[in-house]
């Protein structure tokens, strides 16, 4: 395991909204981060389709770990801005978020995240997330 994917590792356990949901870290790649999560009962929304707070946490935190992923030693990185379009319910066993880094740069990185559900291995693509990392 390299230097960038302990650090990303280490991070990510210690969020705990990402062990409540249930989120795994997947794939670790130099401006790539992928995210699995299952939807759980308790993630549903009224009309029994994921719910979009866990699109979005998914979704940003694969966006601000792909960002991370780019980052020196010792660096961390918050979200100062995202945006979310949902495009289809999370109808499925689990979602998976896909972020990566659009526009790497000292003081601001642009970063997406794309959020499929996956339901007996088909994937629909179901939100999109935009937004802008800061270094801390």
């Amino acid at each position: 395991m390299t230097e960038v994917e302990t650090r990303i590792r280490d991070s990510f356990d210690r969020q705990s909204m990402m062990l409540t949901l249930g989120a795994t870290l997947a794939e670790i790649a130099p401006g790539r981060v992928v995210i699995h999560a299952p939807i759980l009962p308790g993630s549903l929304q009224q009309h029994g389709a994921g719910h979009a707070g866990l699109a979005f946490s998914i979704g940003d935190s694969a966006a601000g770990y792909s960002a991370l992923s780019l980052m020196p030693e010792g660096a961390e990185v918050m979200t100062v801005e995202m945006k979310i379009n949902l495009m289809s319910p999370a109808i499925g066993d689990r979602l998976e978020a896909e972020g990566r880094v659009i526009r790497p740069g000292r003081r601001i990185m642009v970063v997406a995240a794309d959020v499929w559900a996956v339901s007996n291995g088909t994937r629909k693509h179901v939100a999109m997330l935009q937004g802008t990392m800061i270094p801390v």
